[in-house]
């Protein structure tokens, strides 16, 4: 394909940008490339936009995937309806005595839950929205917060689904081009330091939380602060339990287990599930298990376990079965917006499939690559197509057996794994702050923000740290040493977010932020 192939998921994140319709401007895109494929003729569009709407619903991982959002809807409704949300809150709240306390919890549950990106979110979600609103904190930076831990903790480790997939695929690039002597898991650990977007990423958060917000960002955190607003007016969040379920069964309050064992289901059940269905128990290592899983299975599985725990909490509560059948019902209607996101999101994947997007992306710089620029190159590749695709699997599966190859033939070992990292950092750029990406539509729902507010106000700090990871893969000729490069780049990285916070701050003096111990 050709130029038209880019026009779709082009047209896709500038309409849902300018118009603020996420669903119109995903259908749009959709449409466009309907007219493109048959070569324009409008009638074939029509049947080509919903014959890919089918594709992807029949889609064994993709029906089982909508299946776990909705489940997980019940879920957290079930936690809110028994009072374990109030109850966390009550616990919470004499500990976390400062905006930037509470702003922490988050951080440090979005590292620690690192085993699967989606798990990140629903958990780090659930369990910070509620005190994060009740000290101020807007809906945009709780979901810049989760975006921004979901996907680069789930790509470095220690043990995820990322890493068992990353792992596979490293092993089928090396063996398509016989590269022997090098294991591809231990390919995989040298290439973490390299993965420098990933681990800036997780560095920009704290030193964003310590210091000034700046650019769309402050004003949403200025506006939560002075009118308690947490999202701005005539703003659609992806979801409302709140909204959605009324008040819970129990006015005076629940217990915190009703949201800690519903929690602890979850997590107990999706990491048995994985290890489970990649084969553990015939005796696989864990990263064999995990690169062989089936992450929409094991999901699935752990959230009927813990809408099943939020089922039997409500009954001892003494809650009547037509109760539990409205919280089932709402519990679903939160996640309805998201689920049609999500269905239109994989329809524009496959548009772009069908029209070879990603192989013309790659085509047009194949020639410029050389040692020197190839770390580079490979990560702004990555990026576009990531960005455009809404993928950051579908980008690693793409770039990873063209980047290993090349690098090992111009620069050995060593810059094949330079060129792994720079491929993943890339691959989750996209997948950060693309507003098709399945994963920042996942840290809109759990955070409860609208889902563009959410993209225009973290794509500042996120340029940020991808300008700063290409500079750094520029000079990788010049220091050799990922570490000394990741140390450079995150003293760099906090005066930069420094600078631009007190900068800001200083030419608009009325977004002043309230200072928080």
């Amino acid at each position: 394909m050709d130029f038209l192939s880019i026009i779709p998921p082009i047209v896709a994140v500038v309409l849902a940008i300018v118009t603020r319709r996420v669903i119109i401007s995903l259908f749009i895109s959709i449409l466009i490339g309907g007219v493109i494929v048959p070569g324009g003729n409008p009638f074939s569009a029509v049947a080509y936009t919903f014959t890919w709407m089918k594709d992807v619903m029949i889609d064994d991982w993709n029906a089982r995937f909508l299946v776990m959002v909705a489940l997980l809807g019940v879920g957290a409704a079930f936690m809110f309806k028994t009072g374990g949300s109030d109850g966390l809150i009550r616990v919470l709240e004499k500990k976390l005595t400062s905006k930037r306390k509470v702003l922490f919890l988050p951080y440090v549950l979005g590292i620690v839950i690192f085993f699967n990106d989606y798990v990140n979110s629903i958990i780090v979600g659930n369990a910070s929205k509620d005190i994060t609103g009740k000290n101020k904190v807007s809906r945009e930076k709780l979901a810049y917060i989760l975006d921004t831990t979901s996907a680069p903790m789930a790509t470095i480790g220690p043990v995820s689904d990322w890493i068992g997939f990353q792992v596979s695929i490293i092993a089928g690039a090396m063996a398509g081009v016989a590269i022997i002597g090098i294991e591809p898991y231990f390919a995989f650990l040298q290439s973490i330091p390299w993965n420098f977007y990933a681990i800036l990423s997780l560095f920009a958060i704290p030193m964003i939380i310590l210091g000034k917000d700046f650019g769309p960002m402050a004003k949403a955190e200025h506006r939560a602060e002075t009118t308690g607003q947490l999202i701005a007016e005539g703003a659609s969040p992806l979801s409302s339990v709140e909204q959605d379920l009324g008040e819970p069964f129990k006015k005076e309050g629940g217990s915190i287990w009703n949201f800690i064992l519903p929690l602890v289901t979850l997590i107990s059940v999706g990491i048995w599930g994985l290890w489970y269905t990649g084969g553990g128990a015939e005796g696989k290592s864990l990263i064999d298990a995990l690169a062989d899983t089936d992450v929409a299975v094991a999901l699935t599985w752990a959230a009927f376990a813990m809408t099943a725990v939020g089922i039997i909490t409500a009954l001892f509560q003494g809650t009547s079965f037509t109760q539990i059948e409205e919280t089932i019902l709402g519990g679903i209607t939160t996640m309805l917006p998201a689920l049609i996101i999500i269905v239109l999101a994989w329809s524009i994947g496959l548009v772009t499939e069908v029209l070879g997007t990603a192989d013309f992306v790659v085509g047009i710089t194949e020639s410029w690559m050389t040692p020197a620029m190839l770390p580079f190159l490979v990560f702004v590749i990555a990026m576009v197509i990531s960005f455009a695709t809404g993928t950051s699997w579908g980008t690693m599966a793409i770039l990873t057996p063209i980047a290993v190859p090349l690098a090992f033939s111009i620069g050995g070992e060593p810059l094949l794994h330079l060129a792994i990292g720079a491929v993943f950092s890339g691959a989750i750029f996209g997948d950060h702050v693309s507003p098709i990406s399945d994963t920042t539509i996942m840290a809109s729902i759990f955070a409860g923000s609208d889902h563009i507010a959410h993209v225009k106000t973290q794509l500042p700090y996120a340029l940020v740290t991808a300008c700063l990871t290409g500079v750094m893969y520029l000079s990788y000729t010049i220091v050799g040493n990922a570490f000394i490069l990741l140390t450079i780049g995150v003293i760099a990285q906090f005066f930069i977010l420094r600078f631009l916070g007190n900068w800001y701050h200083k030419k608009h003096p009325e977004l002043q932020q309230r200072k928080s111990a």
